[in-house]
């Protein structure tokens, strides 16, 4: 059971729960504590008694496993079960606290050392720097419970990143480690790297928003070569341009672990993109691959395209925001047609027009796997409508069609309902910003009288009026699979 009091709770309310506990057949419990209603009271409570509550639900004897996201206030872990009562299999704790004071911040770091039950630990926005990197690095060497730790935008400088670098080369626990917007560069890439190449736990690292270039690039991907646990890097928003991504590349060639990247922001251009597609030809384990905003043009989109005619285990593609236009969209198209793999294809904020549209429509007629397609902000007018709307009715793979932003007005709203008639298998439409009108809403509506399967339309800032949003309303007392309606900024009226 999950259960989350999330704000204002008191110790009625962990009362309360423990009562309950007591009388269901619940016997594996996941808590989320929030903020707690910070009365005169509470304050005035010891530590040890606000813990009180927590510590007799963990020793419920029919509980056998217990998850506790500690609130905000509570840090002092000494004041809970520093060992797993032996009727439970599993006893954790998570942590989040908004503040901690220097002697809190040395009983955490005694608590690692001692292994108490903290499986998750989040310590983000400047409450880490230096020195409290350097000590928390000394509990990682030898704790084996914390499993997740964020230190997310902090300033724990080369010595810090150093320090984590030493611990990660001997702690055999810890799979995921965010170490986002902390100033790190290639220096302390390079650590980083060294540590990689002797972790045999680390899972998930996060770098994005740092100052790491081709030099920290070349030393991260030195270590993919030989490292066999990483599945998710994050490389978001540095300094790594064309040189740095021919480097990777090159890892990727050898690595068999790495499931996802997300390389968005770096600028990549047409040349690393290049290097890339060689890579994902060769490639048999990277699903997921994150381009957005890194400068990526024909000759860079064309190489992609011809990389996925051949590879079979990118299932998430992501290139928003880059120079893609409709004769990249033709390349994409016709990659789409014999591709296997791909789910998930974000086209968004590029420059496609109606003939891209065109093209990517006649791909959708055929292809069998991709299921959510974002083409918002794409300069697609009423004939780019037209021509998915043909697409959705042939197709029987697509569940999601983002498409906000393009003013395909009246016409194209009326094309697209014609094929909510009849296809079966589209769940989510989001037509926000359109330009769609009183007469568009209409035909929706109609549409939305036979459709069995559409669960959530967006038609948020569209001037549909109060006609149109009457017809819509009305749709809903009848129809059953609709969940969602967004029509805010409507011009609906009062």
């Amino acid at each position: 059971m999950d259960i989350t009091l999330s704000w204002d709770w008191t110790r009625t309310d962990l009362k309360a729960l423990e009562k309950a506990l007591k009388v269901s057949n619940v016997s594996v419990l996941r808590l989320h504590l929030g903020q707690p209603q910070e009365s005169v009271i509470w304050k005035l409570l010891s530590m040890s008694t606000r813990y009180e509550q927590l510590v007799r639900i963990i020793e419920l004897r029919k509980m056998k496993s217990i998850c506790i996201v500690l609130s905000p206030d509570l840090i002092k872990l000494t004041n809970l079960s520093s060992r797993k009562p032996p009727h439970l299999h599993e006893l954790s704790f998570e942590m989040n606290p908004s503040t901690i004071g220097d002697s809190d911040f040395r009983e955490l770091v005694n608590a690692l050392k001692t292994d108490m039950p903290l499986t998750s630990l989040y310590l983000m926005h400047r409450s880490i720097g230096k020195e409290r990197a350097l000590a928390l690095s000394e509990g990682l060497k030898t704790n084996t419970t914390l499993t997740r730790l964020c230190l997310y935008h902090n300033n724990i400088g080369k010595e810090g990143v150093l320090a984590l670098s030493a611990a990660l080369k001997v702690n055999t626990v810890l799979t995921r480690l965010n170490l986002t917007r902390n100033s790190i560069g290639d220096e302390e890439a390079l650590e980083l790297s060294e540590a990689l190449k002797a972790n045999k736990a680390l899972t998930r690292l996060d770098l994005g928003t740092n100052s790491i270039g081709n030099e920290g690039a070349l030393a991260l991907s030195e270590a993919l070569k030989t490292n066999t646990t990483l599945a998710r890097l994050d490389l978001s928003y540095n300094y790594i341009r064309k040189e740095g991504a021919l480097v990777l590349s090159e890892a990727l060639k050898a690595n068999t672990t790495l499931t996802s990247l997300i390389f968005w922001g770096n600028r990549i251009g047409d040349e690393g993109a290049l290097a890339l597609s060689e890579a994902l030809k060769i490639n048999k384990t990277l699903t997921s691959l994150d381009l957005r905003y890194d400068s990526i043009g024909k000759e860079g989109s064309v190489a992609l395209s011809e990389a996925l005619k051949v590879n079979t285990a990118l299932i998430d593609l992501n290139l928003e925001a880059n120079s893609v236009k409709k004769e990249e969209a033709l390349a994409l198209s016709e990659a789409l047609k014999v591709n296997k793999a791909l789910t998930s294809l974000d086209l968004s904020s590029n420059s496609i027009g109606d003939e891209g549209a065109l093209a990517l429509s006649e791909a959708l007629k055929t292809n069998t796997t991709l299921a959510r397609l974002d083409l918002s902000c794409n300069y697609i007018r009423k004939e780019g409508a037209l021509a998915l709307s043909e697409a959705l009715k042939a197709n029987t793979t697509l569940t999601s069609l983002i498409f906000w932003g393009n003013r395909v007005g009246d016409e194209g709203a009326l094309a697209l309902s014609e094929a909510l008639k009849t296809n079966v298998t589209l769940t989510n439409l989001n037509l926000g910003s359109n330009s769609i009108g009183k007469e568009g809403a209409l035909a929706l509506s109609e549409a939305l009288k036979t459709n069995t399967t559409l669960t959530s339309l967006n038609l948020r800032s569209n001037p549909i009026g109060p006609e149109g949003a009457l017809a819509l309303s009305d749709v809903l007392k009848t129809n059953k699979a609709l969940a969602r309606l967004d029509l805010r900024y409507d011009l609906i009226g009062k």
